[in-house]
């Protein structure tokens, strides 16, 4: 379904000097930070109406905007070549569009036809490009869809779930009720004197020239297809039934998922697959950061098995194996890689994070959003009605949200080789 949008005005806000919490302080990037994706990552999502106007969105954004200051700032480098974030109150871009169609028909229809013009293209090339970039799109209906774009080198999930919830109280409560969350990036970066890293975070975390992390190919991006699969919560129920065991929807989900793409791309039995999978380091450091710390804080789990145990094995081990993986970013591996980092501050670091057109055949990499907030966002008129996944340019990318559906269960975003996604579709609602 074709859908026009048209931008009707767009501004770079700025809450006032006296609310900003930044004090144009200088922030230096955190080992956290430069493990990250140095870009730009979108997220979307839709309310029915009726819906906030947008100048009482705009007004508790900027309302919590003060209050995350990293969000209003801009990315700068010093003298010695290193980046780090000026909290100057350069503002947030926001963007405001119209779309000539019902929302309800619109999402009935392929709302991905016409989701890359619901979100910011946000340029990170830019000088003085914008932290945080939003867009809100209304419909004819009075439907609402909001999409924002923000630097992943400044927040990670878990952070920008807890602003966006903020951003939604602000926006119910007229402002009366705003956050304080946890700023202090120190917090996350105290290495031993001197730093003593134990485990080859020049491999897994960052690569170099002696790097033994696998390399990949890259695809054009036409190659890249994105798929959306729902898991009602009578599937999960039987996943965790197959387990026995107690396990976490993510858990079972996740080896379901990489037993059925493995067996779609049709792997040597001999070869070796893993899941990059992240994981939320703020209650595994020791001493534990709070969970409302604004910024990056997330390392990689890495479950591997040959393909042959994989499609071989049963749910219980399938399980186990992503479970000891998960259990190995303890807080031992925490102070290696924050030790890593200290040893390494006056160096250049390239990020293994993925990116565009990267092949990850034959692993794969998964974000959970399952323990976020985005799908209990309230503006006002309730919780959002859908989650719209932009289209993700890298084979082998997954993301698993919450279902907005009443029915509940969970919703997989992943994006395959076009050469895999025909056998995919085939297997990936059987439960052997």
């Amino acid at each position: 379904m074709a859908v026009s949008v048209e931008i009707t005005r767009k501004a770079v806000l700025r809450p006032s000097p006296e609310s900003a919490w930044g004090g144009a302080k200088k922030v230096p990037i955190t080992v956290f930070d430069r493990a990250s994706t140095d870009g730009y990552i979108p997220t979307v999502f839709a309310w029915s109406s009726p819906a906030p106007t947008n100048g009482t969105l705009k007004d508790g954004l900027l309302a919590t905007v003060a209050r995350f200051p990293h969000l209003a700032g801009r990315f700068a480098v010093d003298n010695n070549g290193r980046k780090f974030l000026h909290l100057n109150n350069a503002g947030v871009l926001v963007i405001e569009a119209t779309a000539r169609a019902d929302l309800a028909t619109a999402l009935a229809h392929d709302a991905s036809a016409h989701i890359a013009e619901l979100y910011p293209k946000a340029e990170k090339e830019h000088v003085d490009e914008p932290i945080f970039q939003v867009q809100l799109t209304r419909y004819t209906c009075g439907g609402l869809v909001i999409g924002m774009a923000s630097h992943h080198q400044v927040a990670d999930g878990q952070s920008m779930s807890g602003f966006s919830a903020s951003w939604a109280t602000a926006v119910r409560t007229n402002s009366a009720a705003l956050p304080s969350p946890f700023l202090d990036r120190g917090a996350t970066d105290n290495p031993r004197s001197p730093p003593l890293p134990a485990f080859d975070h020049g491999s897994i975390e960052f690569k170099g020239e002696h790097s033994s992390s696998r390399s990949y190919r890259v695809l054009p991006l036409d190659r890249i297809k994105n798929l959306a699969l729902h898991f009602p919560g009578e599937f999960v129920a039987e996943l965790k039934a197959r387990v026995g065991a107690p396990c976490s929807t993510f858990q079972c989900l996740l080896a379901h998922a990489w037993k059925k793409v493995t067996a779609a791309r049709d792997l040597a039995p001999d070869d070796f697959t893993q899941v990059r999978v992240a994981v939320n380091c703020r209650g595994r450091a020791k001493p534990p950061v709070p969970m409302d710390f604004f910024g990056n804080m997330v390392l990689w789990a890495l479950p591997r098995m040959r393909v042959q145990d994989l499609l071989s094995s049963s749910y219980p081990t399938v399980v186990g194996v992503i479970r000891d993986a998960v259990a190995r970013v303890n807080d031992e591996y925490i102070q290696s890689f924050v030790d890593f980092g200290e040893a390494k501050r006056d160096m250049k670091l390239a990020s293994t994070a993925a990116t565009p057109g990267m092949a990850f055949c034959p692993d794969l990499e998964v974000d959970s959003w399952l323990g976020f907030g985005f799908h209990n966002l309230d503006f006002g008129g309730g919780p959002p009605c859908a989650f719209l996944s932009p289209d993700l340019p890298i084979d082998g990318v997954m993301i698993l949200v919450p279902s907005c559906a009443a029915k509940g269960g969970a919703h997989l975003f992943v994006a395959l080789d076009h050469e895999h996604v025909q056998a995919f579709k085939q297997i990936c609602y059987s439960i052997e």
